[in-house]
């Protein structure tokens, strides 16, 4: 705020616009984070830890890396959007590692937006553009996971334990 009341007085008009797309902004986003709180919610109290773990966990394999795409692929709304889910996930007992591919599906393989690519962009761009970065989040997210090592990740779930 304070720089926005340092640019309204270097240029009014600048300062005005700045002050107008803020409030859009936040416009934006109260209108997309209660639902997201409500499907958190829902998720915690529904979700059983032991599903969670069963199905996300660090023994669930090629079907927690599917869960995370199906979640990431048909999410709704900004990335912002997603860390109270991937708070929530890790909460519930998923592989960190499963959780930041997640973060990456949503980033960039979101259903709307790969139907704007096909249709913008063409099918083998889209196609070439998801493989390639699905590709690296899952080695990125593996390769993280195991730079941390089990007290890194600790450190991550205890900071995400302190959030409730």
């Amino acid at each position: 705020m304070a720089g926005m009341g340092m640019l309204g007085l270097y240029s009014p008009s600048m300062g005005t616009n700045a002050f107008n797309l803020t409030l859009v902004n936040i416009q934006s986003m109260l209108k997309i984070l209660p639902p997201i709180f409500i499907l958190i919610g829902l998720l915690d109290a529904w979700v059983p830890r032991e599903t969670m773990i069963r199905h996300m966990g660090h023994d669930s394999g090629i079907k927690g890396i599917l869960i995370a795409f199906v979640l990431g692929s048909f999410a709704a709304g900004p990335l912002y959007a997603a860390f109270p889910v991937a708070a929530i996930l890790l909460k519930k007992g998923a592989r960190l590692s499963y959780v930041l591919f997640f973060l990456g599906v949503w980033s960039t393989s979101k259903l709307p937006m790969v139907l704007f690519e096909v249709t913008s962009f063409g099918l083998t761009f889209t196609l070439i553009h998801i493989i390639s970065n699905l590709t690296v989040f899952l080695i990125g997210a593996v390769l993280i996971e195991s730079a941390l090592g089990e007290k890194g990740s600790h450190a991550v779930l205890e900071s995400v334990n302190q959030l409730s």
